[in-house]
């Protein structure tokens, strides 16, 4: 049993952050973008942010504001430039509680860098930067903790009216809510504006499916082994069970006992360790979870983290389920031998 709890604690933890990670990615992305994401048709958006110097110019963005079934526009403006040989990542946006979502910003929005630009060149609150000849006053410095590591690398946002002059009024991204079926308005706005691609959030879903089911079941394939060495260790011990009982085993055949009931008697004893294993591996599980949850929950990126969404039914369910049937796959061998004991034998067995 102890094998079977060691098997499905970790592969619950594994497969519970993998479905966590995945939970928190839709929600991430759901709150990056509205009903519709707009760019370019040369730009890729990953998990609702453009990626790409194809940007939209300013006939297209009118087009697009002018349209009636759209409303609650977000502008984006990503861009890259330099500082003292350093690369800057750029990012000009007038949807400050996303920013604030994903790091933690010490000081105010407006112009924010990140950490290793301030430490690297000295900024503070309040210094003076200059990106493409233009000269900015620091309002936030943010750090890293929570969000993707770019490395040696500058990263800055920007209040769009800022960012817009520096990237010659070029926009990478517009979303917007939509008045009616998000499917539709797609068709719509990409057949009769040229140049355009539209990502609705059903897209962005599939997107994100597609990159982390093929991550669950290499994560879930890997931890399995373990619950397949406890599995293993069923069959061991039920063997040893039959051997131990072979005299017992004789005298239920002398007062009755069927091959039948024999046989059944053990696969019971099988699953139940089997099952009562898995249902202590989840509740380790889920505590150990629970501890991490309450650790890291003010960690920028990790508010959509619950217990809910890292130990799911269907994971819950499986595992126990998964569990108790395979114990009784590996009872069956030991269960068939007990069956087949010849009593006379079976009672002068010592």
């Amino acid at each position: 049993m102890l094998g079977i709890v060691i098997g499905v604690t970790t592969l619950i933890l594994l497969l519970g952050f993998g479905s966590g990670y995945k939970s928190s990615m839709q929600d991430q992305t759901k709150s990056m973008m509205g009903d519709l994401i707009i760019s370019n048709s040369s730009a890729v958006a990953i998990m609702g942010s453009v990626q790409g110097d194809a940007y939209l110019n300013e006939k297209t963005v009118s087009k697009i504001k002018n349209m009636s079934q759209l409303y609650n526009f977000k502008e984006e403006a990503q861009f890259t430039s330099s500082i003292n040989g350093i690369p800057l990542m750029v990012t000009g946006t007038n949807n400050w509680d996303l920013i604030k979502d994903q790091v933690k910003i010490n000081g105010t929005t407006g112009v924010v860098i990140n950490k290793y630009l301030a430490d690297k060149f000295g900024y503070k609150i309040g210094s003076k930067i200059k990106v493409k000849d233009q000269e900015l006053t620091v309002t936030g410095i943010f750090d890293m903790s929570g969000s993707i590591n770019m490395g040696d690398a500058g990263i800055m946002y920007l209040d769009i009216d800022k960012a817009l002059p520096l990237n010659n009024n070029n926009i990478s991204s517009i979303t917007a809510s939509v008045k009616g079926d998000p499917a539709t308005l797609k068709k719509e706005i990409e057949s009769n504006i040229n140049g355009t691609s539209v990502y609705t959030q059903s897209d962005m879903s599939k997107q994100i499916d597609d990159m982390t089911n093929g991550m669950l079941l290499f994560i879930g394939a890997i931890s399995s082994i373990a619950l397949l060495v406890g599995i293993i260790s069923i069959v061991n011990i039920m063997l040893v069970n039959v051997t131990e009982r072979t005299r017992e085993i004789g005298v239920l055949k002398a007062i009755g006992f069927t091959n039948r009931e024999i046989l059944s008697s053990t696969l019971t004893e099988a699953g139940l360790l089997g099952f009562i294993g898995a249902l202590a591996g989840v509740m380790i599980a889920a505590i150990l979870m629970e501890i991490f949850i309450l650790s890291f929950s003010q960690q920028p990126g990790m508010e959509s983290m619950t217990i809910a969404n890292m130990l799911p039914l269907w994971l819950v369910v499986g595992v126990i389920g998964g569990a108790a049937i395979l114990s009784v796959l590996a009872g069956l061998y030991p269960a068939w031998r007990a069956s087949r004991l010849n009593v006379v034998e079976a009672l002068r067995y010592e």
